[in-house]
């Protein structure tokens, strides 16, 4: 048995010669829901105003992030990781507990 075999016994052979077969399509009738006139609110989530503010106070990370992305973009061949990861690290340090207390 080779393995065109093989597979053959398990995937039907389809030909361009064939005519598609028809299928009758079988009518499934959806039984009508009504849905609530009134929906609930998802509650507005804290972290953008959270990480907004903690951005703020990570200023100083702030800048060497954008004077580096400075220096890239005018040509030079270094990247920004270190600094994009002190930057996130301190934004994350001071939003966590924030973001922590609002979800309670």
């Amino acid at each position: 048995m080779g393995l065109s075999e093989f597979f053959s016994s398990f995937i039907p052979t389809v030909y361009a010669d064939e005519e598609p077969q028809e299928e009758e399509p079988v009518a499934e009738e959806e039984p009508v829901v009504e849905e609530e006139e009134e929906e609930e609110e998802e509650p507005e989530d804290p972290k953008e105003a959270i990480m907004e503010e903690c951005t703020e106070q990570c200023s100083a990370l702030k800048k060497h992030l954008d004077e580096c992305n400075e220096r890239v973009e005018n040509g030079s061949s270094e990247n920004c990781i270190e600094e994009f990861f002190h930057f996130m690290h301190c934004a994350d340090e001071c939003a966590a507990p924030k973001i922590m207390a609002a979800t309670k």
